[in-house]
């Protein structure tokens, strides 16, 4: 089976539902609490986990009792976490997140995420060797993302660069990577003197731009392809995203054409907004080909 390696945050996520959004130096009543296990890194293994993939966590998170439950949690969903290190002195990662009428904000808060110290060990190099696709995020230093690609492309290793939260980056980095998967707005802090159809025309087959309702934009080298979002009622959009990463990753390592390997990240993020929590409806493969829109040619087991 073909391996997929996720490098990047882990977190909890507090998780506060209201009808009203506070002003600043205002206090509003919500309607509703949760806590749940997040990171954009997580929830992209766990997203692969589910669905049956063959996928190792590199990461870090602190020493305190919210890290033995997000590595309780990686075991959990079938993530490889050998190479998440527990570093002292620093709290795990965590997110505070508001629900508003289907959508969502967060405040992100790096703790442990940001250390990494074992980066360059023989255990995590070994690691990534070994895979067949790398995915990595922003939620973790620059220079920890551009060492990671750097060391992918000098051994040949496919890179999947989802680049949130929103950040500048150096335009050199992408001609190093295999994918690139922004939203609208992480396109725009990216390129914003293109616009999205000059981005996908210079970057055809490279960049996805995720377009959260609409869909998945691309150019295939000779036109714009948009595949389309599956219809469903939202109960939380958090992790949606994440979703579509993993599960569009694992198409394409695979087999999977491009086109199918979105359309297939589609379904997945269709199904993961009608539950709960960033991970909570995250699909197993299972409920993927349960669902009317699953499609048997990517029955890829």
């Amino acid at each position: 089976m073909n391996k997929i390696t996720v490098i990047g945050s882990i977190s909890t996520d507090f998780v506060a539902t209201t009808a009203v959004l506070p002003e600043m130096g205002e206090t509003v009543e919500g309607e509703n609490f949760e806590r749940s296990f997040g990171g954009k890194g997580a929830n992209q293994a766990v997203a692969i986990g589910r669905l049956g993939g063959h996928v190792e966590m590199i990461g870090a998170v602190g020493e305190d009792t919210f890290g033995k439950e997000l590595l309780a949690n990686l075991r959990d969903n079938h993530v490889l976490n050998e190479n998440v290190e527990r570093v002292t002195g620093f709290p795990s990662g965590t997110a505070v997140i508001t629900l508003y009428k289907n959508d969502n904000a967060i405040i992100y808060v790096a703790g442990a995420n940001n250390q990494m110290p074992h980066l360059n060990s023989d255990a995590v190099l070994d690691a990534i060797k070994q895979s067949d696709l790398v995915i990595i995020q922003n939620e973790m230093p620059q220079s920890q993302i551009d060492q990671v690609i750097d060391y992918c492309q000098a051994n040949a290793i496919k890179v999947l660069y989802n680049p949130a939260p929103a950040r500048k980056l150096d335009r050199q980095l992408i001609e190093k990577i295999t994918y690139l998967t922004p939203n609208e707005k992480e396109f725009q802090d990216i390129f914003p003197e293109l616009s999205i159809s000059e981005g996908l025309e210079r970057y055809h087959n490279k960049l996805f731009v995720t377009l959260g309702s609409k869909g998945v934009i691309y150019n295939d080298g000779n036109h714009e392809v948009l595949v389309p979002a599956y219809k469903v009622t939202p109960v939380d959009t958090t992790g949606a995203g994440d979703t579509f990463n993993g599960a569009f990753g694992l198409a394409l390592t695979n087999g999977l054409s491009i086109e199918q390997s979105v359309k297939f990240g589609n379904l997945a993020a269709a199904l993961s907004i009608q539950k709960f929590g960033a991970q909570g409806g995250m699909p197993t493969m299972e409920e993927m080909k349960g669902s009317a829109w699953y499609e048997e040619k990517w029955d890829f087991e």
